[in-house]
């Protein structure tokens, strides 16, 4: 049986504590990658949350580029990186998964986001745990079963993230609805 480690390259993120901020203005400024952004970029839509947390370094720090697959330690969800997203700094709480040819990025996030032989797998290596996170061998040695060929792939990847897109605009639209029938209210209370 494979494991992930065999059939993709794993890069770790910066260490957040060794990460020495300034306050040179010349310093690139770098703004976290954090679990709302991999929520949008799962959704495919931009929430425009405005409390990014940025950090002005000189250090060498590894950048997401849009189209990396990253999964986080933290959740054990994996996304693609959108637009919005590009030149993002991510920690060690991320890892940037690199697939090769024989492996659709878009079915390797849907492998880990709802394989029931993955999930099962990731869940087995946190009992006993006190802190819920995932390390990184433990993801490099998930197993999988047998991979479909390379175009089943993309189509199941490709309707997973319609799907996934689908789901966060009507959810976008439920949530405007309601902001409209509350405005309408507190104008009705008002009269």
């Amino acid at each position: 049986m494979r494991r992930l480690g065999d059939v993709v390259e794993f890069i770790s993120g910066s260490p957040q504590f060794r990460i020495k901020e300034v306050l040179d203005k010349k310093a690139p400024r770098y703004t976290y990658y954090g679990q709302s952004d991999m929520e949008e970029d799962l959704a495919g839509i931009d929430f425009n949350s405005n409390d990014k947390k940025q950090v002005r370094t000189f250090d060498k720090v590894n950048t997401l580029c849009q189209g990396n697959v990253v999964f986080s330690l933290i959740s054990g969800k994996s996304a693609i990186v959108g637009i919005n997203h590009q030149g993002y700094l991510y920690t060690q709480n991320y890892v940037n998964l690199v697939t090769d040819e024989k492996m659709d990025s878009k079915y390797l996030v849907y492998l880990l986001n709802e394989d029931s032989f993955i999930k099962k797998q990731l869940q087995v290596g946190l009992q006993g745990s006190q802190v819920l996170k995932y390390t990184l061998k433990q993801v490099k040695e998930l197993e999988l079963s047998d991979l479909p060929a390379i175009e089943k792939q993309r189509c199941m990847g490709e309707l997973y993230f319609n799907q996934l897109r689908l789901k966060g605009l009507r959810n976008r639209s439920a949530s405007l609805e309601t902001i409209i029938i509350l405005e309408k209210l507190r104008r009705v209370s008002h009269q």
